[in-house]
């Protein structure tokens, strides 16, 4: 045994025990130089590249879809090293050594198999994804204990006299046995120097090293991206705003919190074998019970086949005798028609009586035929057959069966959906989404019933008479979402969901309670005409986001600022300005912005923002309500012609409210600077009553009212943000909806 694997026999580490956790999620094989994405999760080297090949030839034909049976390994086609290296110098595959100036189509985003989410990797493509050395290790320490018997070979012995390897240098990146690693490490050299351990194959960096500034080391922890960085990407790179701990620190914490996850794990065993216990059970069950819903099932259907096959050789069986009756009768006539003919029959029966002389001997004859004669003289003038070849009677009418049939329910009642709160959204109309369960049958369709519980200016107490309890319900649904216009806006709402199945409903989905805002919805989209910052501000095509980007630019403005009270922000607006009524929009601010100002602002005030040097504007130079900077402190009295609201760094900034700012007694904040922060809103919307020169800012999952204030509204006023350092605003769906249409 060889001292590695002594080594982990020792340690009572069960390695042969985790193999699930060392497979690719991709080729369903032990990892081979996994890296990690920006998600977190591993993947072998090899698997992403062949993700991203497979992407590059996707995009040249994209109506094509592959789906290829067999196993896990055949979902991703294994490039020769030809084709690889030919993508890799064309730059469709993103390396270290790719031109910029390349326009050779690159394709550097690639589904996480995984998490199933998109990950972007960026201009370096592969190249800035760590290798994970951890889980490396891992897998050859467990190679190791699979194949116990097969020993690591010195690397300097030559056969036959190759000797065991009992140690592996990490410098040399190479395995020796006692005698060559005295002999390659003398003393009294650098090499005795060397780092060495047990046996080993997977020789990784004593350092770990900036995929993104190759020849520095890693020294700090990015909390927002986590992930590892140097001190040049904390400087200038993507993480200059970025929350940073030291890399110390970050080890520390995180390997006392797995270590305490790790030791809870340990300590709830029992419980954990006695929910296995409890799994394995249900397990059994299960298969006892679909075995006994299949015996039931098979007896059901087969009295159904039995009933079934006896109304068959009835009915069979009444067709057959009316064919035969019917044949015999058509028979019959059919002779009888046939002694009409002449010489034969009837007729030259007939003939050969007239050829009787004695007046006697013919009238007792001919009396009878003349009878016979006249009687078939008589059917010819008036033709019928002696049956109907018709069998009408006989037909099945089925359809009602049918249907009954089609409609046999044999899921039982469905089971009822979950109104999805984070994808639901309620303004002066409700989206309301849901989602069924995981294992559910498929349904026919669901109904969305709603009702007011309360309107507006009512407190909680008061009832509405007239909608009070009254549920309404939406047409047929056949999808997982439903729009339901016409909503009283400052109102409570109740919704509830079901589905339907075979004629069958299934119970009320849990009441879900939302309140309406108190104004329409106002429809705009970020100007990127006005005081648009094309350096430090980058807007998507939709112009739905913006985010600001600290980067070189901002880094070499800072030369210009000679004292800390100079800051810079960079204002974007609305495309369409309000000048009379009540309007509401909301929107969502990243946790990790670093400042962020929300508000409104007249157009004559936005001039004058957009015309001063923005590197030579103080927060203290205009009374901004937001920025806690000590302007703030001086509780001006008049009505000014913006009003900003100031968030970060996870944290929304009350303003000290005065005398005259009005601002609701629930909500109105003292003096002390802790008591005027409050957690961040996942969501917030601001009303502006121009009319009423006022404006409000609310949390708009709960429609609670942070912060109101009286604003000059003498010219037309716009939706105003303001952004430093890094940050990013994105703009409800419902409020661009009716703008991206146009």
């Amino acid at each position: 045994m060889t001292a590695e694997m002594r080594r982990n026999s020792t340690s009572g580490v069960p390695i042969k025990n985790i193999e699930r956790e060392l497979i690719c999620p991709i080729c369903k094989e032990l990892f081979t130089h996994p890296l990690i994405l920006p998600c977190q999760h591993s993947v072998c080297h090899k698997c992403v590249r062949e993700l991203l090949i497979q992407n590059h030839e996707d995009s040249f034909d994209a109506g094509s879809e592959c789906s290829l049976p067999g196993s896990p390994r055949s979902r991703v086609p294994s490039p020769s090293m030809e084709r690889l290296d030919r993508l890799v110098r064309s730059g469709s595959i993103s390396s270290p050594g790719w031109r910029r100036g390349s326009v050779t189509p690159r394709v550097t985003t690639i589904p996480c198999p995984g998490c199933q989410h998109d990950i972007d990797l960026g201009e370096r493509g592969i190249s800035m994804l760590f290798r994970n050395f951890t889980l490396e290790s891992i897998v050859e320490r467990y190679r190791q204990a699979a194949r116990a018997a097969i020993a690591i070979m010195c690397n300097i012995c030559k056969p036959p006299q190759q000797q065991e390897a009992t140690k592996s240098c990490m410098d040399c990146k190479a395995s020796y046995c006692n005698e060559c690693f005295k002999l390659h490490h003398p003393w009294g050299t650098p090499k005795a120097q060397h780092e060495y351990v047990g046996p080993t194959t997977n020789f990784r960096p004593k350092v770990l090293m900036c995929p993104e500034h190759e020849m520095e080391k890693v020294n700090m922890y990015c909390e927002v991206c986590r992930r590892p960085v140097c001190h040049l990407c904390k400087l200038g790179g993507s993480h200059a705003n970025h929350k940073v701990t030291s890399m110390s620190s970050a080890y520390k914490i995180l390997k006392e919190k797995l270590a305490k996850s790790i030791h809870y794990l340990i300590s709830k065993e029992d419980q954990v074998r006695t929910q296995i216990t409890e799994l394995e059970l249900l397990i059994n069950q299960t298969e006892e019970n679909g075995q006994l819903a299949e015996r039931q099932a098979n007896e059901h259907f087969e009295r159904l086949f039995e009933t079934l096959q006896e109304r068959k050789s009835e009915m069979l069986r009444s067709i057959e005798q009316s064919r035969n009756r019917r044949m015999d009768q058509l028979k019959g006539q059919v002779e009888e028609y046939q002694g009409m003919l002449e010489n034969s029959g009837l007729v030259g029966y007939a003939q050969e009586v007239l050829k009787e002389t004695d007046q006697s001997c013919f009238v007792q004859t001919a009396k009878q035929l003349h009878v016979r004669i006249q009687r078939a003289t008589d059917s010819l003038r008036t033709f019928h057959p002696a049956a109907d070849p018709c069998f009408d009677e006989f037909v099945l009418e089925t359809s009602r069966e049918e249907t009954l049939l089609k409609e046999m329910c044999f899921g039982g009642v469905p089971d009822p959906p979950l109104i999805d709160l984070s994808n639901s959204r309620v303004y002066n109309e409700a989206s309301i989404c849901w989602r069924l369960p995981e294992d559910h049958l498929p349904t026919d369709h669901h109904v969305l019933e709603y009702r007011r519980l309360r309107g507006p200016s009512q407190s909680p107490s008061q009832e509405d008479g007239e909608d009070s309890g009254m549920w309404r319900a939406t047409d047929r649904v056949y999808g997982p979402s439903a729009v339901v216009d016409d909503l009283d806006p400052d109102s409570l709402y109740s919704f509830r969901v079901r589905s339907c199945r075979n004629s069958m409903f299934s119970p009320y989905s849990p009441e879900v309670a939302f309140h309406t805002p108190p104004a329409p919805a106002f429809g705009f989209l970020f100007s990127d005409k006005c005081g648009f910052s094309t350096e430090r501000l980058v807007l998507n095509k939709r112009r739905d986001t913006v985010e600001s980007v600290a980067g070189m630019a901002y880094l070499l403005a800072a030369e210009r600022v000679q004292t800390g009270s100079y800051i810079s922000l960079d204002y974007i607006i609305g495309d369409t300005g309000i000048s009379q009524g009540r309007h509401y929009w909301a929107f969502k601010v990243e946790p990790h912005s670093y400042m962020v100002k929300v508000g409104v602002a007249s157009d004559t005030k936005l001039l004058e923002w957009f015309h001063n040097p923005r590197d030579t504007s103080s927060p203290r130079y205009d009374h901004d309500s937001g920025h806690d900077s000590g302007s703030e402190d001086t509780c001006y009295e008049v009505s000014q012609p913006f009003t900003l609201l100031t968030l970060g760094m996870g944290k929304l900034f009350i303003p000290k409210a005065s005398s005259s700012s009005s601002v609701s007694t629930a909500n109105a904040p003292s003096g002390d600077p802790a008591n005027r922060m409050l957690p961040m809103p996942q969501r917030l919307g601001i009303c502006l009553d121009y009319d009423a020169c006022r404006v409000y800012f609310y949390d708009a999952d709960t429609m609670r009212c942070l912060y109101e204030r009286q604003v000059d509204c003498s010219g037309t006023m716009y939706p105003a943000f303001g952004l430093m350092g890094s940050g990013k605003i994105q703009l409800e769906e419902f409020i661009t909806a009716k703008r991206l249409t146009f």
